[in-house]
């Protein structure tokens, strides 16, 4: 018998359906079920790569570790990953599959449905529950006949399904009425609970708004749960760069470079975390004011982010500026002598100058590394300090002067000895492909400690995952979360 699905829908993008399905996942797992998530298609720059090498959402290997299982490409069988000017790399089965725009990309909604079945029919089959997220609101009248991850994937697996409304955005009741009355009656059908997400203060203040949604809903509300501080776990969209909190006065300060078509920017969520560090996201070379360094992220599109570096004037910036550079994959590109793109691989290819920061040159080939890794440092500030992480990169790059920043051990099973990244001035600029180098904590303190910071006392701060179950947990019904999560 395949396992059941809970399906978790959301009014609208955004209102906290990724976190909590890691919190059900997680809670789940700690009944001693074994589970997994599933999000049929997802669209984000921000992936992660499974052991197989194939590509997933970054949200959804979240949701994979808050159960307790390795992530795998059949719980995200489709990753859309926007390249601006209006086209996207579909990323099929963990692979790429085609580059389309959006009118190309829907008329393969019919094969591309085959997948979504094959690969959530297969969960079914290994696990004993699936819990789903939806993307965006259910109810876009106009995009509704071609959904392949809402409503079409709840009727089709016959969920028990969720809808959560954000109610600190506003409008809770207009979210979650107005979604139940615009779903088709077999869908509403479906639907077992509501959710109030991110209630700022005493919940028992929504008690008459719990009692509203339920005599005009007709579904009994889940939950109100609280909004969480700090939660520490990868964000899937870009939005949430806005959220971004700084430090307090006198916080060491890093800029991040708010490309266009950013990718994989929960790199620098660790840095974030540590106490006495102020991150902030610029688009403005004046806001590099005051920083002690300044980071290039990844970026889907990177002679596109070349070009905007131009425009908006931080070409001179960066070169005049006195604290230490770094460029994360894309980033690292970026810091070069040139990036050539002969054959198209983004958008309509070509070639542009790089920043002239580091003695390498990029060229982009069809074949993309997808891989997990693990290496050594060679840093100056972290000599021989273990790495973990993983590469995400079309790009071949050739280094011809400084020092290399790690020593490749291995690339998913297979043994390496190859060099990555390149390092000059002393350690002042450096970059390389390595996405979550800065994960590793002796890695990341000890070159936080080169910019002037201090470490404090150890965090002794409860796993995120674990802080996030107990609060959702102590937040829901425990009755209908005990329905909810029934394995029959």
């Amino acid at each position: 018998m395949p396992a059941p699905v809970i399906m978790v829908l959301g009014t609208a993008s955004s209102v906290g359906k990724s976190v909590l399905v890691a919190a059900l996942c997680r809670i789940a797992a700690r009944r001693g079920l074994r589970v997994a998530p599933f999000k049929a298609q997802n669209m984000s720059n921000n992936a992660a790569v499974t052991a197989d090498g194939g590509e997933i959402a970054r949200s959804t290997a979240v949701q994979a570790a808050a159960a307790h299982v390795q992530p795998t490409v059949a719980m995200n069988p489709i990753l859309i990953k926007p390249e601006g000017q209006r086209r996207s790399q579909i990323i099929v089965e963990g692979r790429p599959w085609r580059t389309l725009d959006a009118g190309a990309y829907w008329r393969q909604r019919e094969e591309l449905w085959g997948v979504v079945t094959r690969n959530l029919d297969g969960l079914r089959a290994r696990y004993d529950l699936v819990i789903a997220e939806g993307a965006g609101s259910p109810v876009e009248l106009n995009l509704k006949p071609r959904d392949i991850v809402n409503a079409r994937v709840a009727t089709y697996a016959r969920a028990r399904t969720l809808l959560v409304g954000d109610i600190d955005t506003g409008g809770i009741f207009a979210q979650l009425l107005g979604t139940l009355a615009l779903l088709e009656p077999e869908e509403r059908a479906l639907v077992t609970g509501l959710v109030v997400n991110r209630f700022r203060g005493d919940p028992a203040l929504f008690a008459d708004g719990v009692r509203m949604l339920e005599q005009r809903g007709g579904v009994p509300v889940l939950g109100v749960v609280p909004w969480i501080d700090d939660l520490g776990l990868a964000e899937e969209d870009a939005v949430a760069l806005e959220r971004v909190r700084e430090g307090p006065d006198g916080a060491l300060r890093i800029a991040v470079a708010r490309l266009p078509t950013i990718a994989n920017f929960d790199d620098f969520d660790p840095l974030a975390r540590e106490p006495g560090v102020s991150l902030r996201y610029v688009d403005r070379p004046e806001e590099l004011a005051g920083a002690a360094a300044v980071i290039l992220p990844g970026a889907k599109h990177t002679l596109a982010a070349r070009r905007w570096l131009r425009e908006r004037g931080f070409d001179a910036a960066l070169r005049a500026f006195p604290g230490a550079v770094v460029g994360i994959c894309g980033g690292y590109q970026l810091l070069g002598a040139r990036i050539s793109d002969p054959l198209g691989v983004e958008g309509g290819g070509g070639e542009e100058a790089g920043l002239g920061l580091l003695p390498v040159e990029t060229v982009f080939d069809r074949e993309k590394r997808t891989v997990q890794v693990v290496a050594e440092s060679l840093a100056p500030w972290a000599p021989g300090a273990p790495l973990t992480g993983y590469e995400i990169h079309a790009g071949r790059t050739n280094v011809t002067g400084g020092a290399a920043l790690a020593r490749i051990i291995r690339r998913g099973a297979v043994a390496s000895a190859d060099l990555d990244g390149c390092i000059v001035e002393e350690g002042r600029v450096w970059g390389g492909y390595l996405h979550g180098i800065f994960d590793n904590a002796s890695f990341r303190r000890a070159w936080l400690a080169t910019l002037g910071w201090r470490p404090e006392e150890p965090d002794a701060t409860l796993d995120p995952y674990e802080r996030l179950a107990n609060v959702v947990a102590g937040a829901l019904d425990p009755l209908l979360l005990d329905q909810l999560l029934a394995s029959g």
